[in-house]
């Protein structure tokens, strides 16, 4: 097990994504946010099932890092609650887990 998170977030355009991706990175709270664009989602949201075409956000961050990056994209992400999940990389290239811990010290 490594301390590096891999998140997961979507938001409703590719713009939003880059605002976001960008200033994450910018303030050191991920390494690096990988914007994959035009996904379709299905929903339950306030008793419907809805369906939109979104951008999910790749963010590569660290456990310690995770919640002062959660309060930021919170801030800066449009819907009322956002998706949010954070998933810990079990295994990875060395040199890369090493890069994303060394970039994203504060």
């Amino acid at each position: 097990m490594t301390d590096v998170l891999l998140v997961y977030s979507t938001v409703p355009d590719e713009e939003t994504a880059q605002r976001i991706a960008r200033q994450l990175v910018e303030q050191r709270l991920a390494a690096c946010v990988s914007c994959l664009p035009q996904v379709h989602s299905v929903y339950h949201w306030q008793g419907k099932v809805e369906e939109a075409r979104e951008t999910v956000l790749m963010i590569k961050t660290t456990r310690s890092r995770f919640q002062p990056m959660a309060d930021r994209l919170r801030l800066l992400h449009p819907y009322d609650i956002p998706e949010l999940i954070a998933v810990p990389v079990a295994a990875g290239l060395p040199d890369y887990l090493n890069w994303i811990q060394e970039e994203t010290r504060g």
